[in-house]
C-alpha cells in the first residue's frame, strides 16, 4: 500500500493527540477523515473542530463503513477495540498509531526526537526551524499547537524531512508491546533522556534503557545521533551505542556543545553556549528554564547538521513561543492571579517545571494543582512524587487520572500521597474532583501568586474555572 494511492482513513481514537496529528497529515493528503472516540473532552477537540474534521462518539462494533485503511490508538483496547476487530473481519487494512507513523514518514529523512521529558518541545523546535528556514518539513508531533507554528500535525508534497516524537510506550498494550519507536526508520535522533517511566511496559530502567539502545543503534552510517550527557541514564549507555556520528550536549564540560549559562530576567532566558568548534554564541528565548536552554542547543545541533547556517537557527529559534500545554499562559483570573498549564507529569519535570516558574516569576508564589497519570506511574514512582514537589507555596492533589489502558489500582490515591508529601511541606491538599479542586483553590489566600495546573491527564478542564476566580 502507498499512501497516495489511500482515498479515506478511519482513525480509531482520533482525539488522542499523535493520533490528531496524524489526521492532519492525512488531511493535508486530501485524503478523507472519518473517526471514532469518546465523549470525554481533548485537547484536541477544538483543533478537529477548526480543520473541520468531525467524528462519532463510541466505538462501532458493527462498523459499516470501509475505508482504504484504519488507524487504531494504543488506548482503548488498541487492537482488541471493537471497531478494529470488526474492520479486520471485513479485511480492511488496519495500522497501530505507531505503523502509522512510520508509514507517513517513509522514504523522507526521519528526525525523531525521544525521552522522557522535552521531545515535544525539541521536536516542535526542529519543525520550527526547519521551516522558518524554508525546509518545507512535515511533522507529526504530539501536540495541539506549537506557537507561532501552528498545528502540532502537518504533511507537505515533496519534502525532505519529517519530524515526529520517538515514543517508547507499547504499540498495542497487551498484545505488541514493543516499543512504538522500534518501528521508525529514524536519520537523525535526538535523546533529551532517559528515566524510568511506563513502569507498566518497562519494570525496572534496565528494560528501558535497552529500548532506547535498541532504537539509537538504528541510525545509519550517514545519519546522526544527538544526546544529553548530562543525564546519568544516557551517558551510562553511550559506550554502548554503536553510530558513527554523534554530537552531545549539556552543562558538562566534555559536552561537544557546552551550556556556559542561561539566566531569566524579565521573562527572557538568555542562554550562552559554545558550539563543537568552540565558537560562543548567545540566544534569547522567551521559554523559561535551564530544559528549554537543553531543548534550545539540541535544536540547533540538529538544524546546523541539515544544512541551517547557526546564525541564522539562532535568530530563528528567538521567535519561538512554545507549545500547547507546556508553560502555557492561559490568562489573567479575575482575582489578578496568572493561569499556566504544563503537561508535566513524571518528577523529573515537574522538578524542572518549578525552578523555571520560580526564575519566570521571583517575586510570586507559586501554586500548583496536580493531577496524577496512571495508577502504575503514581505506584511505582511514588517515593519521587513525595519529594518532588518541595518549593510550591500551595500545592492541591486531585484524583489520579487512569489511562483508559489500566484498571483502578485502590491500593494507591492522591489522597496517600497528598499526605505523604505533608510530612515535608506544609500547605499540601487533597481536593480530589474538579469542582472541590475549585472550591478548595476559591477558600485559599492566592494574592501574588501564579496557578499552575499540572499533569497528563485532562486538569486543563479547570483552566476555564480558574479564570473566574
Amino acid at each position: 500500500m502507498e499512501l497516495k494511492e489511500i482515498k479515506h482513513i478511519h482513525f480509531t481514537g482520533i482525539k488522542g493527540i499523535a493520533m490528531t496529528s496524524l489526521a492532519l497529515c492525512a488531511q493535508d493528503l486530501g485524503i478523507k477523515i472519518t473517526g471514532t472516540d469518546t465523549s470525554e473532552l481533548f485537547v484536541t477537540d477544538e483543533i478537529l473542530k477548526e480543520r473541520n474534521i468531525k467524528w462519532e462518539v463510541g466505538f462501532q462494533s458493527e462498523f459499516d463503513i470501509k475505508p482504504d485503511l484504519l488507524i487504531t490508538t494504543g488506548a482503548h483496547n488498541g487492537l482488541n477495540n471493537p471497531e478494529v476487530i470488526k474492520a479486520k473481519d471485513k479485511k480492511v487494512p488496519v495500522m497501530t498509531q505507531g505503523e502509522a507513523l512510520s508509514f507517513f514518514s517513509k522514504d523522507r529523512v526521519l528526525i525523531s526526537v525521544c525521552g522522557v521529558g522535552g521531545k515535544t518541545t525539541v521536536s516542535s523546535m526542529v519543525a520550527f526551524l526547519l521551516d522558518k528556514n524554508k525546509l518545507n518539513p512535515s511533522y507529526a508531533i504530539g501536540v495541539g499547537k506549537i506557537f507561532p507554528l501552528g498545528y502540532g500535525g502537518k504533511y507537505t508534497q515533496g519534502s525532505k524531512y519529517f519530524v515526529c516524537e520517538a515514543d517508547e510506550f507499547a504499540v498495542s498494550p497487551g498484545v505488541d508491546d514493543r516499543p512504538k519507536f522500534a518501528l521508525l526508520k529514524p536519520n537523525i535522533v535526538v535523546v533529551t533522556n532517559i528515566e524510568h517511566d511506563h513502569p507498566d511496559i518497562y519494570p525496572t530502567i534496565k528494560e528501558t534503557k535497552k529500548a532506547y539502545l535498541d532504537f539509537i543503534n538504528r541510525i545509519p552510517e550517514d545519519g546522526l545521533l544527538v544526546i544529553n550527557i548530562d543525564n546519568k541514564n544516557s551517558r551510562e549507555i553511550l559506550s554502548k551505542i554503536n553510530v558513527k556520528n554523534i554530537i552531545t550536549y549539556g552543562y558538562s564540560n566534555d559536552a561537544d556543545w557546552k551550556i556556559l549559562e542561561d539566566q531569566t530576567q524579565n521573562q527572557l532566558n538568555k542562554v550562552v553556549f559554545l558550539d563543537s568548534q568552540n565558537v560562543k554564541h548567545t540566544v534569547n528565548l522567551k521559554v523559561p528554564g535551564d530544559y528549554n536552554a537543553m531543548n534550545t542547543i539540541a535544536s540547533l545541533i540538529v538544524s546546523q547538521f541539515v544544512g541551517i547556517d547557526i546564525n541564522k537557527a539562532i535568530n530563528s529559534i528567538s521567535e519561538f513561543e512554545g507549545t500547547q500545554r507546556r508553560f502555557q499562559k492561559i490568562g489573567l483570573s479575575k482575582s489578578n492571579n496568572l493561569i499556566y498549564d504544563d503537561y508535566a507529569h513524571h518528577p523529573e519535570e515537574i522538578k524542572k517545571l518549578l525552578k523555571a516558574a520560580k526564575s519566570w516569576f521571583p517575586d510570586k508564589k507559586i501554586i500548583g494543582i496536580f493531577q496524577p497519570h496512571t495508577y502504575s506511574r503514581t505506584e511505582a514512582l511514588f517515593e519521587d512524587f513525595i519529594k518532588c514537589f518541595i518549593g510550591f507555596d500551595k500545592l492541591l492533589l486531585m484524583d489520579i487520572y487512569a489511562s483508559a489502558r489500566e484498571k483502578d489500582n485502590h491500593s494507591i490515591s492522591s489522597l496517600l500521597l497528598s499526605k505523604e508529601i505533608s510530612k515535608l511541606m506544609h500547605n499540601v491538599y487533597y481536593s480530589g474532583s474538579h469542582e472541590n479542586t475549585i472550591d478548595t483553590i476559591n477558600k485559599l489566600d492566592i494574592r501574588d501568586s501564579v496557578i499552575f495546573t499540572i499533569g497528563a491527564g485532562n486538569i486543563f478542564y479547570l483552566d476555564k474555572d480558574l479564570l473566574k476566580i
